[in-house]
This record gives structure tokens, sequence and C-alpha cells, in this order.
């Protein structure tokens, strides 16, 4: 009996080591952007679950900004022989950007390690606005555009500024005359929101979500493609009548160069936190989707995104 037991134990102690081996020992999240946003909410919250799992070792955290994104991403590829355990995050953006010519790099001279989550878009006005729907505030951009100054957590003709200029456009009004002003992040845009800078932000949902709970702004509209079934009582576009759904992914990259095997930590360790409750309870609490896409799936997904988002801004002429 003790002979069986002690195998047990054997096999049970060398599965732990095993699984060990396979993960990270220690993640580096690099966040290309200031605190407060949406990549930063999302890289700290992988952190959080992972450090609640146990998954990894010791998590750190490195804001970098500038540069729409740029300034990160040059960061990771100049010192590549020092990241080997760094996670950059990035989203739709990096192709937005890259398909702008805002910086010369784009996925391709990254490692795509996994795809975590999307987020919807939203739009949103402060508590005291008169703006109750975006069905208001179509009309009201129709009569007076200089009237309506958005907030957006990304640079002009980005993500946060396209998604609501494709609403207004299929709300019948011309969006070219659209007055946007970009923040580092979309904490500072719904700052700037508050503050009075600006009546709607355009952001991604889980930015707002806290603050529209808390009742300091009121969100208008959701780019879901049904009522979002955590989240009921908010109103999709579809429900106004505009036919727009878009969410934003957001996943990580690491440097080219390492080992083969340590991507295949990256993955497994992307991979586990994924499918950890951990990870759920705090991808539910911010109104996130769950995409989990890795490896060579998820470099195919970015090229399939690059063609659509590409026809997408050639459609509002925001790229030709």
């Amino acid at each position: 009996m003790r002979a069986g037991l002690l195998v047990l134990s054997l096999l049970i102690a060398s599965t732990v080591q095993v699984r060990a081996a396979e993960l990270m020992d220690g993640v580096h999240f690099m966040i290309p952007a200031g605190p407060g946003g949406g990549w930063d909410g999302t890289a700290r919250g992988v952190g959080l679950a992972l450090n609640e799992a146990n998954l990894t070792g010791d998590t750190t955290f490195e804001n970098i900004a500038g540069g729409g994104g740029g300034r990160a991403i040059a960061k990771l590829i100049e010192t590549a022989d020092r990241q080997q355990n760094t996670l950059l995050i990035s989203s739709t953006p990096i192709i937005v950007r890259s398909l702008q010519g805002i910086f010369p790099q784009s996925f391709r001279d990254l490692v795509p390690i996994a795809s975590m989550i999307a987020d919807y878009g939203c739009f949103a006005v402060r508590t005291d606005s008169k703006v109750q729907s975006f069905s208001d505030l179509a009309e009201r951009f129709k009569k007076d555009p200089r009237s309506v100054i958005v907030a957006g957590g990304s640079v002009r003709g980005n993500t946060d500024h396209f998604v609501l200029a494709k609403a207004l456009q299929l709300a019948g009004a011309d969006p070219k005359p659209l007055i946007y002003l970009g923040y580092d992040g979309g904490g500072k845009a719904a700052t700037g929101l508050l503050s009075g800078e600006a009546l709607v932000l355009s952001t991604g949902l889980s930015e707002a979500l806290q603050l529209h709970r808390a009742g300091l702004l009121r969100i208008i509209g959701v780019t879901a493609g049904s009522n979002i079934p955590d989240l009921p009582d908010l109103p999709t576009l579809r429900d106004q009548g505009i036919d727009l759904v878009f969410a934003n992914w957001r996943g990580f990259f690491a440097a080219k160069g390492l080992p083969t095997n340590q991507y295949t930590r990256m993955q497994n360790t992307l991979r586990a936190v994924s499918n950890s409750p951990e990870f759920d309870a705090i991808r539910r609490r911010n109104g996130w989707i769950d995409l989990h896409i890795e490896g060579a799936a998820f470099y195919s997904f970015l090229e399939q995104q690059e063609t659509q988002i590409k026809s997408l801004m050639q459609s509002i002429g925001y790229l030709r």
C-alpha cells in the first residue's frame, strides 16, 4: 500500500514539474499606452488571473506610450535579445496604424502568440447630456456637425474614430466633418468627456463600463450584434436601426528570434489562463468576449482582418 502511495506521489510530482516546465516562469507585459485604457486593463487582467491561478511566477508591467503604439513595438524589436519573457499587448490599431503609415512596423515584424478577448465598441455621454440615444446623436450631427466633439482613446483615423464615423454614415450622415480628439488611452478620453472637452466618448465597452455603472456616464450604443447576456440593459446600435457590428480583439505578441520552445511556453501559458475560472470571472466582469486564437490561426486571422479593415476605412474615406 505504501509503495502504491509512493508511486502515486511521484507521478503527481512529475506531472506538476512537466506542467510547470511547459509554462512561462514569469511574464513581463509590455503595454503600448498609458495606464487606464483597454490595453492596460486587459494586460493587467491577464496578469491578475495568472497570479490567482498560480500559473506563473512574477508578473511585471511596463507602460510605453507614444507613436500610436509604435514606440513600444520598436523597443520590443530593437531589444529582442533581452525580451525572453515579454508579451506585448496589441489589438486592431496595429493593423490600422500600419495601413495608415503611422509607424513602419506591422504584425509581420513580430511573432503573434495568441488573441485573448474581443471588446465591443461603445458610445457614451455624460449623464446630464440631452443626448439620450445614438439616434439623438446622429440627428444632432446632421443638423450641426461642429456641435458633436468626440473623445477617443487613440489617434485620429483609428478604431475609436472610424467606428463612430461608420455608424454616423449608416445613419445617413456624412462623417467627414466629425471633430475627433485623440487621447492616450480610453481612461484619459473618458476624463475628457467628463471634464466637458467632448460631447461623446467613443471607446471599448470595458473602458466605459465601470463609469457607466458608477453613474458618471451613460452608454447610448454598443456595437454588438445582439444584447449582451451579462449586460442585457445596454442598447445596441442594431436596437436603434444601425446595422453595425464591431469588436476589437486584443492579444499578445513576442519578439522574433526567440527559441521555439519559448514561443510554445507562451502559447501554453496564455491558453491555460484563458481556460481558467479566474480569467473567466474577469472576462465577464468587463463585458469581454472570449476570443482565444493562437499561433498560425491567429496569424491568418490578422491577415483577414487587415483586408476587412482596409475596406471599411476606404468606405468612409479614411484610407485611399
